[in-house]
């Protein structure tokens, strides 16, 4: 289309455009199938013409359609400004996504404009390009942000989470079903590419538009400063947010820090991995307050703080925990209890696993693979090294190879298909935790020691089973969405698991669970309860005078169950049935029973590895305990 058959003349300001910059200021636009600005009126000549324009050619579509075009066109720019603005404005929490977020003035976008109508048209084009893909990516890793606050308390972290989406599409396929899954990740994946493209069209447009109308662009360019600035001085808000806004800015320097920071922290970790007090303790003096005792180490998915502490869920918790407490004492247990503080929220088990595992801070993907791929001593591999318990692991919520089981110091490790489970899952969780602990029972635990057959293998094994057991065990019924729930029964009851079918049947559906939030931490109560109850039913069955179980969080749920500003304390519990195992950690100053009190001493979780080995090592002038069997 000729420039000359516009209405609107170009000023002499605008004359120093080039014909051939006015001709790329159409012509991108209809490459990337957006209407200009309005559409052409015609010449007395023209029109006189009749439908035929003065060079000859068809009419089209908007030309029939003059009205129509004008309208498409105008919308088409109106929705370019909203996608540069939601770009610009868009928080990376969910707490601030309010509509007096986006009636601000937003200073990247004044600098940008003043840029573009700076440069030659080339390079302007190229530029607008750019610009319009940062603005996509921007977003995408703000909604990223958002999902990672709402969940995991933390945002974003572009260097070491991308993996992380991965287990999150692995979680809904065990949540949701593998087709629903299939569904969401397609239309996740469709959102981004709509952001990148979108955001580079209206960024593309919005510049031609400048072009056109360079003089009109300049003053508003202008005049915007001037009230970002006034407003800045002055401090102007709108719903107590300032209109003058620069957070894009400011996003974008911290994505660029965080980025630095990660590559820092990758080599300061493996120096930090490399030190360790207890590197070189030999066997013979770990431990050696615990010989002849089965020590329990147990993670209750998601128990945290706010299990105890809130009041819709702490009173249900809080009477099982007190039933607990009696229960245990009337069966000869004592317990002490204290809070850890986890390196992860609302998510990322395993982060907390390791940490309280090896001592050391282990808080995202890169710190674990380069602890798991090292020797660093962890409470499990110290049993391990002394050469005087089994050790296993049991571990419902492993559907697949695990290779970190040689560093954890593992004899064997128990996944969900190793359990003989025959029953439903329970969305994420592949069985209920009463039946993880039976199979525990009847695979490891419980087994009669001795009497092994004469041969050559079955001696081994009847040496390896005379052995006192080290046990880690994860149990996940309190995994998210907390939906539908298993029930305690009998444990003669159990069998093979077949006898969940009709509780999973009777149980809630999580899509509606979620529809509340009120409902959706109700739940999450009753999950907890049942880890408990479960746990605790099994020490007064099977625990014997050398049991000695160490039960935590491995981090507190997600905010919106334990809401936005909670704590990441964990608490941490140990029992037993031998005075002088309790004796030992008597100067920690835990709680008597099994909830903490709210002034029982918190500790960051990386700390008790050290303090455990300390209180169960060698000490001046004793001995280890005999164990009474």
């Amino acid at each position: 289309m000729s420039l000359s058959t516009r209405s609107h003349q170009q000023p002499n300001a605008d004359a120093a455009a080039t014909a051939d910059e006015a001709a790329t200021a159409e012509g991108p636009i209809s490459d990337a199938g957006l209407l200009p600005d309005g559409p052409p009126e015609r010449t007395p000549d023209a029109t006189s013409a009749g439908n035929d324009a003065t060079d000859g050619r068809r009419p089209t579509w908007r030309d029939r359609h003059p009205a129509t075009a004008r309208a498409l066109a105008h919308a088409t720019t109106a929705l370019s400004i909203a996608l540069v603005l939601l770009a610009l404005l868009l928080p990376n929490q969910l707490i601030l996504l309010t509509p007096s977020q986006f009636v601000r003035i937003p200073v990247e976008g004044i600098f940008g404009a003043a840029l573009l109508l700076a440069l030659p048209p080339k390079a302007r084009r190229v530029a607008s390009v750019f610009a319009g893909a940062g603005l996509g990516l921007l977003t995408v890793l703000n909604l990223l942000d958002i999902g990672f606050n709402e969940t995991l308390g933390r945002g974003f972290n572009p260097v070491f989470d991308w993996v992380l989406l991965d287990d999150g599409e692995s979680f809904l396929q065990d949540s949701i079903g593998r087709t629903k899954a299939i569904g969401v990740a397609i239309g996740a994946l469709a959102l981004v590419l709509a952001l990148l493209v979108l955001m580079t069209l209206a960024a593309v447009r919005l510049t031609n538009l400048m072009a056109r109308h360079s003089a009109t662009a300049t003053r508003t360019t202008l005049g915007l400063g001037t009230v970002w600035v006034v407003c800045t001085a002055l401090g102007v808000q709108v719903a107590g947010v300032p209109i003058a806004a620069e957070s894009a800015a400011g996003l974008v320097q911290n994505r660029a820090q965080q980025v630095r920071a990660s590559l820092e922290d990758e080599q300061a970790f493996a120096k930090e991995a490399a030190a360790d007090a207890f590197r070189d303790t030999p066997g013979d003096q770990l431990l050696t307050g615990l010989r002849g005792k089965d020590v329990i180490f147990t993670f209750i998915e998601s128990y945290g703080r706010s299990a105890i502490e809130d009041p819709l869920m702490a009173p249900g918790v809080d009477a099982a925990l007190a039933d607990g407490t009696k229960q245990l004492r009337a069966a000869g247990y004592s317990a002490r209890s204290g809070w850890l503080t986890s390196a992860t929220y609302g998510g990322g088990s395993w982060l907390g696993h390791s940490t309280f595992m090896s001592g050391l801070w282990i808080d995202n993907q890169q710190r674990y693979r380069t602890l798991t791929a090292g020797d660093h001593l962890t409470l499990t591999s110290a049993f391990k090294r002394t050469g005087a318990w089994r050790t296993v692991g049991i571990m419902p919520g492993l559907t697949k190879g695990w290779p970190e089981a040689s560093f954890y110091g593992l004899d064997h490790v128990y996944g969900s298909r190793d359990l003989g489970y025959k029953g439903p899952k329970f969305s994420w969780s592949t069985m209920p935790d009463q039946y993880a602990l039976s199979a525990f029972e009847r695979l490891e635990h419980g087994r009669t020691r001795g009497k092994q057959r004469a041969t050559q293998q079955a001696e081994q094994r009847a040496e390896q089973q005379s052995k006192p057991l080290m046990s880690f065990v994860i149990l996940t019924s309190s995994h998210n969405p907390w939906a539908p729930l298993p029930k305690t029964i009998g444990w003669d009851e159990i069998g093979d698991g077949s006898v969940y079918n009709d509780i999973k049947e009777a149980g809630k559906n999580p899509v509606d669970v979620w529809k509340r939030t009120d409902q959706v931490r109700t739940e999450y109560g009753k999950s907890i309860q049942y880890s408990l109850h479960s746990l605790i039913s099994y020490l007064q069955k099977y625990g014997t005078k050398n049991t000695v179980l160490v039960f935590l969080g491995d981090h507190q749920p997600v905010a919106k169950v334990s809401g936005d500003h909670a704590s990441r304390d964990v608490p941490v519990t140990l029992v037993a049935h031998d005075p002088a195992v309790l004796k030992r950690i008597s100067d920690w100053q835990w709680t008597p029973g099994l909830k903490p009190g709210p002034k029982a001493p918190v500790w960051r979780m990386d700390t008790f590895r050290d303090r455990f080995l300390t209180a169960y090592g060698p000490r001046s002038g004793s001995t280890p305990s005999r164990p009474a069997r």
